[in-house]
């Protein structure tokens, strides 16, 4: 069985991704940043020390590694920070590399993901990307705080619809894309069934927590200047501003079937999985 190495394992998609390797039967090597973030890390996989801006911890996390999937943490949204790590990786003998991308961004030049698919387009390695529409966990996470406190989703995406896909379910996609033959070269986009307006995100919202949560719908701007408020890195809130603006300007609203012919079964809906996680937004 080849072992796979899995970037982010402690975080909300490499986690899933290493899990459903895991119960396939395939063995793990978690990347891991930070000294104590093996405890996120699902029960066994085997972690290992690894930064992109380190090239010293390369060599020991790509031992007797033959698959990879590869994630860009939030905070690096220079593509040319990965370059190192590709020529790394195709010198140790990498055979398939599943990159997560972003939907769009085969042909959204301004996001982090469309020039490191062209650098992993122009290595030797097999490449397969992932390309998700927007995680249902961005609601439980990034903007957790300003739905349970403030009842309101602050995202300058306008009246664009956008569809949801839950980063279980990309989990799930990858662990197949790494596992089943057919898929180098392949760019899918995966997407949730349904494209909801953030107004209509608000309601879902509203029915899983019992309360009025509401969608003032921000301008780009007033959205980068609260951000910046409330502490968060210029690199992040100019990524997370190119993000939004494909859904602002209708570019989100798509939706295929690639994630049920990958994995056999229709994607989780968001208000199933609101209603699931709920508890995240209780004051």
């Amino acid at each position: 069985m080849s072992l796979v190495l899995v970037t982010g394992a402690a975080g909300t998609v490499g986690a899933e991704v290493a899990t459903r390797l895991l119960s396939r039967g395939m063995p793990v090597r978690a990347a891991v940043r930070r000294a104590g973030s093996e405890r996120a890390i699902p029960a066994g996989a085997t972690p290992v020390a690894f930064d992109f801006e380190d090239p010293a911890t390369f060599a020991p996390a790509l031992d007797g590694v033959e698959r990879v999937f590869l994630m860009r943490p939030p905070h690096l949204s220079d593509a040319a920070v990965f370059r190192p790590f590709i020529d790394a990786m195709a010198s140790a003998g990498v055979r398939q590399v599943v990159f997560l991308s972003v939907q769009g961004a085969g042909r959204n030049i301004f996001v982090p993901h469309h020039r490191i698919e062209t650098l992993l387009k122009r290595s030797v390695l097999a490449w397969t990307f992932l390309r998700p529409s927007f995680f249902m966990q961005n609601l439980s996470t990034t903007h957790r705080d300003e739905i349970r406190d403030r009842d309101r989703i602050f995202v300058p995406a306008g009246s664009g619809r956008t569809n949801f896909i839950d980063a279980a379910d990309v989990g799930e996609a990858a662990a197949v894309c790494l596992t089943t033959p057919g898929h180098d070269r392949a760019a899918y986009e995966i997407t949730g069934s349904e494209a909801l307006t953030y107004a209509e995100v608000a309601t879902v919202l509203s029915a899983a927590c019992g309360r009025p949560i509401t969608y003032p719908s921000p301008s780009a701007r007033r959205f980068r200047a609260h951000m910046r408020r409330s502490g968060c890195d210029d690199g992040l809130v100019k990524v997370m501003g190119s993000i939004y603006a494909i859904a602002r300007f209708g570019m989100a609203a798509g939706t295929t079937d690639v994630f049920e012919q990958l994995v056999g079964r229709p994607p989780r809906t968001l208000a199933r999985w609101a209603e699931e996680n709920a508890a995240c937004w209780a004051r």
